[in-house]
C-alpha cells in the first residue's frame, strides 16, 4: 500500500507517494503560497493515488502536543497567512486517512536514521544549518519531544573574542541561529555564503560556533552520531573544521570514538525530509 509524504517548507512544498522502505514512486514540488492555494495543490497531487496514510514534516513553530486543542496548528510563524493555521485538520478533512505530523527537521532526522547516515546506530541528531538552524533527535526509532518540539537552534554559545556581530535572530539576537545561520553570514559579511567560499576566516568562525553547539548537544543528549545538513553545509570544508573545533572544545571530557564517524554529512542528499515523512507512518496498514 502506498503512503503519502509532505515536506512542508517555508518556501516550497514537496509532496511524494511511496512506501515505508523509503522508495519514492512519484513526487512534485511547488512554491509555498497561502494555505488554501498551497493545500489545494497538495490535494490535487494525492487525488491520483490510493494512499493509506500521510506523513508530514512541516515548518514551524507548530503545536505538537497531542492533548492540545490546537494540535497540528502552525503557531507564531513570520509567514503571516499561515499563522494559527490548522494544517493537520485540513489534511485530515481532505483525505480521510491517518495523518502524522512533526517538524521538518524531525522528519529529516528520522529519514537519515531509517534510511541514511544514521541507519547503523541507535540514536542520531540531525542539524540543519541554512536559512535557520534546527535539530531533531531520534533514539530507538522515536523522535524526542518534550512539552513541544525542541528549538535547538536558539541555544546561546559564547561569542568569539574577535566577533562583535549582534546577530540576526529577531527574538534573541546572538543565539546560535543569530550568529551562524545563512542570513547571519550574509549580514555579517555583506555577501551570501557561496560568494565567500575562498575566505577561510569565514568558515573558521562558522565552525567555531557550530562546534560549540555540538558540544552542548553531546553532553546533554549523548547521540551516537551527529549529521550536519542544510545549505550552509554545502561548504564541505566545514566538516573538518567543525570536527577540529569540537575536539578542542570538548577537551576529551566525553569520548565519542572516531570523530569522522561521529560528525558526518547526510547520505540522502536533500531527500531526507520526504522519506522521513514516509517513515512517520511506518506500521500503518
Amino acid at each position: 500500500m502506498l503512503v503519502g509524504g509532505i515536506e512542508a517548507g517555508g518556501t516550497k512544498f514537496v509532496c511524494a507517494v511511496g512506501d515505508t522502505s523509503g522508495k519514492v514512486v512519484d513526487k512534485i514540488c511547488f512554491p509555498t503560497r497561502d494555505p488554501e492555494t498551497t493545500l489545494d495543490e497538495v490535494q490535487h497531487f494525492f487525488a491520483k493515488y490510493e494512499i493509506s496514510a500521510i506523513g508530514v514534516g512541516s515548518f514551524g513553530p507548530i503545536d505538537l502536543r497531542r492533548d492540545s486543542n490546537t494540535y497540528g496548528t502552525i503557531l507564531n510563524t513570520p509567514k503571516t497567512k499561515w499563522k494559527h493555521y490548522d494544517i493537520l485538520g485540513r489534511l485530515e478533512r481532505d483525505f480521510s486517512v491517518p495523518v502524522f505530523i512533526t517538524t521538518d527537521v524531525n522528519a529529516a532526522c528520522l529519514g537519515e536514521y531509517k534510511y541514511g547516515a544514521g541507519k547503523d546506530v541507535n540514536s542520531c541528531l540531525y542539524i540543519t544549518i541554512g536559512t535557520g538552524i534546527g535539530a531533531g533527535f531520534v533514539h530507538d526509532g522515536i523522535i524526542f519531544q518534550g512539552k513541544n518540539h525542541p528549538e535547538m537552534g536558539h541555544i546561546f554559545v559564547p561569542q568569539h573574542k574577535d566577533d562583535d556581530f549582534k546577530g540576526v535572530c529577531p527574538y534573541h539576537g546572538n543565539c546560535l541561529e543569530g550568529l551562524a545561520s545563512g542570513p547571519a553570514i550574509e549580514q555579517r559579511y555583506g555577501k551570501k555564503g557561496h560568494l565567500l567560499s575562498d575566505d577561510q576566516q569565514v568558515w573558521e568562525l562558522e565552525a567555531f560556533y557550530i562546534a560549540q553547539a555540538i558540544v552542548n548537544y553531546t553532553v546533554m543528549l549523548s547521540p551516537e552520531r551527529i549529521i550536519l545538513g542544510g545549505g550552509v553545509m554545502k561548504q564541505e570544508r566545514l566538516y573538518e573544521l567543525i570536527r577540529k573545533y569540537f575536539m578542542k572544545q570538548m577537551n576529551e571530557y566525553v569520548h565519542v570514538g572516531n570523530i569522522d564517524e561521529f560528525i558526518v554529512a547526510p547520505k540522502l542528499g536533500d531527500h531526507q525530509g520526504i522519506v522521513g515523512a514516509f517513515g512517520l507512518v511506518d506500521g500503518v496498514d
